[in-house]
């Protein structure tokens, strides 16, 4: 006996110790959601590259590169020969020459410029356009799931804490019933196999406490990740989240048909593909470009009838050209842009109709969830009352320990169920405003 009351008190102070290196650090700084998601709109590798993709969309806006404006550029060429030269003059004269030199120089400034292309260069323009607003929509949508992933993953660890907090209550009353077990063992008012059984219980209750300490921190760990930050900074969350009951499902479908990122981005791309369709009807049109110019010429020659010759001045023309026959590619390009465009209505009606289901399902259980918060709070007071009625009966020894440990197991886990109902109904909020393009704190 005295053998087993040693082992049950090693056991005791082995996991207080254990309990004080897995334990939740109290003195952590409290990071709240709204700085948790300022953090990633700062720092998060995806925003951050979605946000260069969108600077070089915005470059590529030019008129330039659409073609509108002229091109100027300088040239310089130097060709020099050396040969052995033999002419026939139309008098019959023969000049002959080896080794004879001949070099030319020609330098300048040059200007080319497409006045008129059927249309196409404004069309490109109006193309280039579109495209900073696709890249602005896969911005937002880069942000909008980013900033979801941030608040699910950061009202899960309000979750587990809570649920820590159940754990820790559960080990207190653990340990209350092993202090009243060894109490009453030892004016002999109960049996060994009661201390035993109490020990048993509080070392389960210690087991899952630490499972749940390395679960939480290892999701921390995933959050400092998302943000970007030192994977070892310490920080702690909020107690309890507060849950948005008044969103209504029309409203939501409005919002989202001018505001999802992904409707956007398919309407888009639907706009990108009719100036597509543009540009390739433009090739039935003529096309007029201009070029002009001032260069300088030197040559020399050992032999001819011009020995040295030099000239400076202008140089200007006009041209133009239009695709006549081309084996019906133009009537295959137009179809193939037409079947682009029909696709990409296609897509847009595909996209409004599978973010409508999201809505309708995520909506339903949005309310399921709702509802399942006032439950699961009556919950927790009815297994309050009852716990603490069947400690009071315990303590003066009128139930059984399988009863009290029953007590104990139905507090806890309406503690638990009452954390994940707040929990899943807040990310049901979260998942509507993110479906809607409305994600905000």
């Amino acid at each position: 006996m005295r053998l087993c009351i040693y082992i049950a008190l090693s056991l005791v102070c082995f996991a207080a110790k254990a309990q004080d290196s897995l334990t939740v650090k109290p003195n952590a700084p409290l990071l709240k959601v709204e700085d948790a998601v300022a953090i990633a709109l700062q720092n998060n590798y995806d925003i951050r590259l979605a946000t260069n993709d969108l600077k070089i969309d915005e470059q590529n806006v030019s008129l330039a590169n659409a073609g509108l404006l002229p091109n100027l550029y300088g040239s310089v060429s130097q060709n020099n020969s050396i040969q052995n030269s033999r002419q026939v003059r139309t008098d019959g004269t023969i000049q002959e020459l080896d080794n004879a030199r001949n070099n030319s120089l020609n330098y300048g400034v040059n200007l080319g410029w497409t006045i008129f292309d059927g249309f196409r260069m404004f069309a490109r323009y109006d193309q280039l356009k579109s495209l900073q607003k696709l890249g602005e929509a896969e911005l937002q949508f880069t942000i909008t799931t980013r900033v979801g992933d941030v608040m699910n993953t950061y009202y899960d660890l309000v979750q587990q804490q809570q649920y820590l907090q159940a754990l820790d209550t559960a080990m207190v009353i653990s340990k209350q019933r092993v202090d009243w077990a060894t109490n009453r063992f030892k004016i002999g008012k109960a049996a060994k196999l009661d201390v035993l059984n109490a020990q048993v219980d509080l070392n389960t209750d210690r087991t899952n406490y630490y499972r749940q300490v390395e679960l939480y921190n290892n999701t921390k760990t995933y959050l400092n990740e998302l943000l970007a930050r030192d994977l070892a900074t310490n920080f702690k969350v909020d107690d309890e989240v507060a849950t948005d009951d008044k969103l209504v499902l029309a409203d939501l479908m409005n919002m989202a048909s001018s505001q999802n990122p992904q409707i956007q981005m398919a309407l888009i791309n639907k706009r990108v593909a009719e100036l597509n369709l543009k540009q390739v009807k433009g090739a039935r049109y003529p096309q007029v470009s201009v070029t002009t110019g001032y260069v300088f010429s030197e040559s020399e020659s050992s032999l001819g009838f011009a020995r040295e010759n030099k000239g400076q001045g202008f140089s200007y023309g006009l041209s133009a050209n239009i695709n006549i026959f081309n084996g019906f590619l133009q009537n295959r390009n137009e179809k193939i842009a037409k079947i682009q465009i029909e696709n990409s209505n296609v897509v847009v009606e595909q996209q409004k109709q599978a973010v409508n289901s999201q809505l309708m399902t995520a909506f339903q259980t949005y309310l399921t969830n709702l509802d399942l918060v006032k439950l699961e709070a009556a919950n927790v007071a009815l297994a309050q009352q009852n716990l603490d009625i069947t400690m009071e009966k315990y303590r003066i020894g009128t139930i059984t320990q399988i009863e009290v440990r029953t007590a104990q197991l139905n507090y806890v886990n309406a503690l638990t169920r009452n954390s994940t109902a707040q929990y899943n109904a807040k990310i049901s909020e979260v998942n509507l405003r993110q479906l809607a393009g409305n994600l905000s704190l």
